[in-house]
């Protein structure tokens, strides 16, 4: 069985793309939209951030918690943003490997913005039957990329409630 690397939905706000892309730039403000994602730290306190800085994720999923180090890897104002989780621990972001990408564009589409999640499933030394099985144990009986596709439409919902409440 092939599984699938990459899950990306999009989701139509109003509200211009430099206010939504200076939000979702700022990695401390993701709990706000994600069920998973439970706070995020930087060495420079909270803004958007560039290329190459580096940002912890502590995240939930039932009673599991976990937490990621992530650099970003792309970072264009209004535009783009992008970071691969590079350490994943149950307390702190020890064990190091190829985890996952994620990613964000913002199009201007008649004065609104056109957001795009995506994840990459960056496991690609993992053999197909030990990701499959792993993912089932971790996501209570499915795989990581139906698990991520449900994530990214209750974020990009969230995000499009918050920033339409506020124009």
């Amino acid at each position: 069985m092939k599984r699938t690397m990459q899950v990306s939905d999009s989701i139509v706000i109003n509200c211009g793309a430099d206010a939504i892309w200076e939000q979702v730039a700022d990695p401390t403000q993701m709990p706000r939209w994600s069920s998973e994602n439970t706070g995020a730290s930087t060495s420079v306190g909270p803004r958007p951030l560039r290329v190459g800085e580096v940002f912890d994720g502590t995240n939930r999923r039932g009673r599991a918690t976990w937490v990621t180090e992530c650099v970003v890897i792309d970072s264009v104002p209004g535009s783009r943003f992008a970071f691969t989780v590079r350490k994943i621990g149950p307390r702190s972001p020890t064990l190091t490997g190829n985890n996952a990408t994620w990613s964000y564009t913002f199009e201007e589409v008649g004065g609104k913005t056109c957001v795009t999640e995506t994840w990459n499933d960056d496991r690609i030394t993992w053999p197909n039957w030990v990701a499959v099985a792993f993912d089932r144990v971790v996501t209570g009986g499915t795989t990581f990329a139906d698990f991520q596709r449900l994530n990214i439409h209750r974020t990009l919902t969230a995000m499009k409630d918050e920033f339409e409440q506020r124009t």
